[in-house]
């Protein structure tokens, strides 16, 4: 305790410390850093938003649909189907595709073309639920007396010729 007295009665006759006249407050920052640091914050942050906007999934734009009146549209779907028909059909020519296939391609094909053409799901539906929509009747008739027997019987299936020609059929009947 002797030094502890000591110090003060050292610092109450001013000896040995520094008064208060000596002493004096530190530096101030320049204004400049407090703008330099909002700066680059600020060009951190535009340039988050910038990849952000960049890299985003573009919303689609509504499908206006091929230019033209309905029948024109009408017309190229059915050239559209009509071809790959025909494609299907060079491919069962060829030997690429055996005769059961040919009839479940026409069986997508034309539910496809029921689809685009109405917007009726057909592709997902059942022959039962194709039946109480209000489809034409020459896809329905096509679909049981060709595609169904063909693709799920237990017989082979037969000359896809037929076949071919009632999927036409489902092309050119829808008016």
């Amino acid at each position: 305790m002797r030094a502890a007295d000591g110090i003060r009665a050292a610092l109450a006759r001013g000896q040995g410390g520094i008064g208060p006249e000596e002493l004096y407050p530190p530096d101030q920052y320049s204004g400049w850093w407090l703008l330099l640091a909002v700066g680059i914050i600020a060009v951190l942050i535009a340039a988050t938003a910038a990849i952000l906007v960049a890299t985003r999934a573009r919303r689609p734009r509504p499908d206006q649909g091929p230019p033209g009146t309905p029948v024109e549209r009408l017309g190229r779907l059915r050239l559209d189907y009509l071809h790959r028909i025909d494609q299907i059909e060079a491919a069962h020519a060829d030997g690429r595709i055996d005769a059961r296939r040919v009839h479940a391609e026409l069986s997508a094909l034309t539910r496809a073309f029921v689809n685009d053409y109405t917007g009726i799901a057909t592709p997902v539906m059942s022959l039962e639920e194709i039946g109480t929509q209000q489809v034409h009747p020459a896809l329905v008739a096509a679909l049981e007396t060709y595609y169904y027997p063909s693709i799920f019987g237990d017989r082979p299936p037969g000359d896809p010729a037929p076949g071919i020609a009632a999927a036409r059929e489902v092309v050119t009947a829808w008016q």
